[in-house]
């Protein structure tokens, strides 16, 4: 028997975010298990939608024959309740959460409230929930009353490259004196933190040597990252930081190589793509407590710092800096948890177990 699925979410799917690459993951791997997967793009104002955007969504969701298996990106599924609410008694709606729409960092409180409101409303009429990490699954019961029995947990997968040996550390190979090469991958959005990764390091000092790559989209809030640029060169940065935007695949892949440290000072954190796949490289991280980094991290592949604390995420920075063989040492933690990563098609297969198991 044919086993079908229809994914809708917002956009363009090929967006180079965390939650659009695990969509595209999951839809290969699915594809590779035998699935029949249609997807359906959805208005690019979500979550946010326009009335056009959610007249679109009402007319896709119509669409579907009666029983059929709909999992909507939570991007959208958030913002539109009462569509969903009209098909939810003859569709299979499933709702994949990333992480809630009202814990983007930087919304004012009305505004806040207001996609909590909707995205309980909305998930309320799901026939199941599938979040991407257990953080967030208890997010989702705790506060927006989503019983655990419609609840599953398929987080992320790695690529699982092969990592560098011990030879290949920082502490081997470069000279003492070359600056620490540091790598940050997130969009520039408000809740990704970077202008606290700039003061952390601006506080460091003149004497300290690192050089940043960042990457990410400068996009998606252009204003944003207009003043994340500018303040690098008021802090003085400008020659030590790069902004790259958006960019292949490959020349993430290389940029991942050629760092000596991953960096993540977000605020909020769903799950923490980026980190996991730089522990899956073999890469020491500093990143905050948020999302998956406390399980993916540990002890031993990185140092951990509360989300907005500037002065703890400057003092770790400094650690690493002036210590390559605890550099070192957290490298080789992160090889060794490498292996504990899940990959993506074993992630997927728990995708379709959990789709399986949503009867007609």
């Amino acid at each position: 028997m044919t086993r079908r699925l229809t994914l809708l979410l917002p956009g363009d799917p090929d967006t180079p975010t965390g939650g659009y690459l695990y969509d595209r993951r999951m839809v290969h791997g699915l594809r590779t298990l035998g699935w029949q997967v249609e997807l359906v793009r959805l208005d690019g104002s979500f979550p946010d939608p326009t009335a056009a955007a959610l007249a679109g969504a009402e007319r896709a969701l119509a669409a579907l024959p009666d029983g059929a298996l709909a999992l909507v990106d939570g991007l959208a599924f958030g913002a539109m309740p009462r569509e969903a609410a009209a098909h939810a008694a003859r569709l299979r709606l499933v709702a994949l959460v990333h992480h809630p729409l009202a814990h983007e960092t930087g919304l004012d409180p009305a505004r806040a409230q207001a996609l909590r409101d909707s995205e309980a409303a909305a998930l309320a009429t799901a026939h199941a929930v599938v979040a991407t990490s257990p953080e967030t699954a208890a997010r989702l019961v705790a506060e927006f009353a989503v019983e655990p029995a419609r609840l599953a947990v398929v987080e992320p997968g790695t690529d699982r490259p092969g990592l560098p040996d011990a030879a290949g550390t920082r502490a081997t190979h470069t000279p003492v004196d070359a600056p620490l090469q540091l790598l940050c991958v997130a969009t520039l959005v408000p809740r990704k933190g970077h202008e606290l990764l700039l003061q952390a390091l601006a506080g460091l000092g003149p004497q300290a040597r690192f050089r940043l790559d960042c990457h990410g989209s400068t996009t998606r809030d252009p204003a944003h990252a207009a003043r994340v640029v500018a303040l690098a060169a008021r802090l003085g940065l400008a020659h030590a930081v790069q902004f790259h935007g958006e960019c292949p695949a490959a020349a993430l892949e290389t940029a991942y190589a050629a760092a000596d440290l991953f960096v993540s000072p977000a605020w909020y954190e769903g799950y923490g793509m980026a980190v996991a796949e730089a522990v899956a490289r073999g890469l020491p991280v500093v990143a905050t407590t948020v999302g998956a980094a406390p399980r993916v991290v540990g002890d031993e592949a990185g140092l951990l710092v509360p989300p907005g604390d500037v002065g703890a995420l400057g003092a770790a920075l400094r650690r690493v800096l002036d210590d390559p063989a605890l550099c070192a040492r957290l490298a080789d933690g992160a090889r060794r948890r490498a292996g504990a990563l899940p990959d993506w098609a074993g992630q997927a297969a728990r995708l379709a177990a959990h789709l399986e198991a949503l009867s007609p």
